[in-house]
């Protein structure tokens, strides 16, 4: 049996690496979305900018495979951008 860690991976989640590792385990997770949409790691603030290696590397130790041969984690915007003359346009009426 492998030694049970407690390292907080995603911190804007609060995820365990001892999470992670059992979700890998448990579900046979292979790739960086499954653990994502399985533990919530990297769906948090930082929209995975700070957890995401780390997730990568708990992957590749559990799957035996090399970081790179993982796929990246999707990256999606909370939000659309906006663009800041639209939002000074918002304000104004239309008169005619």
């Amino acid at each position: 049996m492998k030694k049970k860690v407690n390292n907080t991976i995603c911190r804007c989640e609060e995820i365990s690496e001892q999470e992670i590792r059992d979700a890998i385990r448990k579900f046979n997770l292979r790739t960086v979305d499954a653990v994502k949409r399985l533990t919530r790691a990297g769906m948090g603030l930082c929209q995975g900018r700070t957890c995401t290696p780390l997730l990568t590397k708990i992957i590749a130790e559990e799957t035996d495979k090399k970081v790179d041969e993982l796929l990246p984690l999707s990256k999606r915007p909370p939000v659309r951008p906006v663009k800041v003359e639209f939002l000074a346009r918002e304000g104004e009426q239309k008169l005619d």
